[in-house]
């Protein structure tokens, strides 16, 4: 963890340092900072910060539960082929959550996390 390269903009410190908040590994346990920084890193296009701000958003840990912007974070890793985003994603179409249904956009977003070996995509389309 390093919070000065955090602090200075570095957007993989940033992220690595919100995983340290949310796990409390070497500072105390806090989501609310966790998302904090996952969002420094995500607003500079860390497929990985915005995906955790995604769940985030989703699980209303450290925010307000918030399905349209769960949506758009996932969106924004998939877009950037992070695979476990793709799959994500696939299952926010697939069931209608923050999204208008449909299994169509769902599938094509997990053949997409499919073809990158994610097997958690292959079963959903079993």
């Amino acid at each position: 963890m390093d919070k000065a390269k955090a602090e200075a903009g570095d957007a993989s410190a940033q992220y690595n340092l919100g995983h340290a908040y949310y796990d409390g590994q070497g500072v105390k346990q806090d989501s609310t900072e966790a998302v904090k920084w996952w969002r420094k890193a995500a607003e500079q296009n860390h497929a990985g910060a915005q995906y955790n701000l995604a769940l985030s958003y989703h699980e209303g840990r450290g925010l307000a539960k918030d399905w349209v912007e769960a949506v758009k974070w996932v969106r924004k890793a998939a877009e950037q082929n992070l695979a476990v985003a793709q799959q994500a994603l696939g299952g926010c179409y697939y069931d209608g959550e923050g999204v208008a249904k449909d299994e169509v956009e769902g599938y094509k977003w997990w053949l997409l996390a499919a073809a990158q070996g994610y097997d958690n995509a292959r079963k959903l389309m079993a």
